[in-house]
């Protein structure tokens, strides 16, 4: 729709078709309950691999991840080994974490961002940006790999490289996504969720905000005016690094 030619309308006209969208509203809302109910009827896997991530404090078991509470979700940050800032889009994403978490943290649920690069190499990015969740990384074992954000150099070449649970044609050996685990009163993990791409819509509270407004998300691809939070101010925009 042309914003510049919008149809202008009395306030009683208005009201009619705004209660004409709530009924839509309504709809979605009870919609989207019936959609997150089948989301945590989904079957669960049993985490039997033994994971093993390095944090400030050296090695972490996934069991270590979860901070004494019983569901934990991960978000799995692009961040490769040999980068020097971290993925705008995701870093759009990571704004919104340390304000969830001051509520989720006493909702037990811990909040955990998993990259790929060595620990030490995401520090400073950290760092600049602000952010205050916890950040570890999972170099040397397959977590990135089983998860379906990071793809083999050698299954890209060949075509055989999955990502949203279907085959990719793209050439990104690292992609975004987020993983949910329950643990149990005895100690046993179990994955019960992941989601990738425009799944991850659901965690950009800014987006909200702008589907309210007569522009919405005003983008011509996914998050294509989108740049970390403190290069606004440059003339050129910085690239996306994912779509849906």
């Amino acid at each position: 729709m042309n914003i510049q030619n919008h149809p202008v309308v009395s306030r009683e006209e208005w009201l009619a078709a705004r209660k004409q969208h709530l009924a839509h509203e309504k709809a979605f809302t009870k919609e989207r309950d019936r959609l997150s109910a089948e989301r945590r009827a989904l079957p669960w896997v049993k985490i039997d691999k033994d994971y093993h991530f390095q944090g400030p404090d050296g090695e972490l078991k996934l069991a270590d991840l979860f901070g004494g509470r019983s569901q934990l979700v991960i978000y799995h940050f692009m961040f490769a080994d040999g980068w020097d800032e971290g993925c705008p889009g995701c870093s759009f994403l990571s704004d919104h974490i340390d304000g969830a978490n001051q509520h989720l943290a006493h909702h037990d649920v811990s909040v955990v961002a998993v990259s790929h690069a060595p620990f030490a190499q995401f520090q400073a990015f950290k760092r600049r940006m602000g952010w205050k969740f916890d950040w570890v990384s999972s170099e040397g074992c397959d977590f990135n790999y089983d998860f379906g954000v990071t793809a083999r150099p050698e299954d890209v070449a060949a075509g055989r490289a999955t990502y949203n649970y279907e085959k990719t044609y793209g050439s990104e050996e690292e992609l975004p996504g987020l993983s949910v685990f329950y643990r149990n009163d005895t100690g046993e993990i179990f994955h019960t969720y992941s989601t990738y791409a425009r799944g991850l819509d659901l965690l950009v509270g800014t987006y909200n905000y702008l589907d309210l407004t007569p522009k919405g998300r005003n983008e011509d691809e996914i998050m294509d005016w989108v740049r970390h939070h403190d290069r606004y101010e440059d003339k050129a925009p910085t690239s996306c690094c994912h779509g849906g």
